[in-house]
């Protein structure tokens, strides 16, 4: 069987995955609801497999689909080196980015050196710092392209990962409900810091700022050495920390998305959209401590 997956079709499939919302998915491309759905019933017959399902409440993805998001990406990546390759549109010029601090700890750098090395006409103006104030700078027209973590119930940006947060100790870490738990935290604002107080706020369960990191290495030394426990996402855990488990008693923290965005005034330049190409056909691995 010969599979046709046109790039529109499969551009609304990732619309629709990361927004849950076919609604949401028309207004972010521009184009009608009922398109979104003549796209999604396309792309299901040319597969012959169910990509998502919809009732009045949710939209839900198939693991078909689910499969759909990584062949997506890579295709798309793909069509968008093409057309800059025969467009004649070599990159060029300075692109700024941001990068979340603990994302430093990934195979991020390594996208960055090997888009550096297919693109040497690009001057890079890298930002490593806190999600938080990244998405302040990209709002204030102070980068072109972020990767890093968005505030919960936002569906801005094109999700990479979705990652559970997961509260992490050392392997000698033990907890006294007796007393206000320690925290290792980042300054304000901070997305693990607002999830790690909302959830031990909602469990009636005290706490105290132990130790306040500007950096993820910060962070790590301050765990490591028994000062207090602190947040990450489960796939950005290093080996120097251990993951707390149930046995500890400590209230579930939720999810986190890892997420790019672009700068609505920049993102059609072609520096931006082949980096942000790069990273989305790395797909979620990208994300992971190296």
């Amino acid at each position: 069987m010969t599979v046709s997956l046109d790039p529109d079709r499969l551009r609304t499939f990732l619309a629709v995955a990361q927004t849950r919302s076919f609604t949401q998915a028309a207004a972010r491309l521009g184009i009608r609801q009922p398109t979104v759905s003549q796209h999604i019933r396309k792309l299901e017959e040319a597969t012959g497999r169910v990509l998502v399902q919809r009732d009045t409440h949710s939209v839900t993805i198939t693991p078909d689909g689910e499969a759909m998001i990584g062949f997506a990406r890579s295709i798309l990546a793909a069509h968008e080196q093409a057309a800059g390759y025969f467009s004649g549109e070599r990159p060029h010029g300075r692109l700024r980015i941001g990068m979340s601090d603990d994302l430093a700890l990934t195979r991020l750098p390594q996208i960055l050196r090997d888009f550096r090395r297919d693109h040497p006409l690009v001057d890079l103006d890298l930002t490593v710092d806190q999600s938080g104030t990244l998405h302040r700078r990209l709002e204030n027209d102070r980068l072109d392209l972020f990767v890093g973590k968005r505030p919960r119930g936002e569906s801005r940006g094109q999700l990479v990962k979705r990652d559970r947060l997961v509260w992490v100790g050392n392997a000698a870490t033990r907890l006294e409900f007796s007393r206000p738990l320690p925290l290792v935290v980042y300054p304000a604002p901070s997305l693990s810091r607002t999830a790690m107080q909302n959830a031990l706020e909602r469990a009636n369960t005290a706490y105290r700022s132990a130790c306040v990191c500007r950096g993820v290495n910060g962070l790590i030394a301050a765990v490591a050495a028994g000062i207090g426990i602190s947040a990450l996402a489960s796939s950005l855990v290093p080996v120097q920390l251990t993951p707390l488990g149930p046995q500890h008693r400590l209230p579930e923290l939720g999810y986190i998305d890892l997420v790019l965005l672009t700068n609505p005034r920049t993102e059609q330049r072609p520096a931006t959209k082949a980096l942000a190409a790069a990273v989305l056909a790395s797909g979620p691995a990208t994300l992971t401590a190296s």
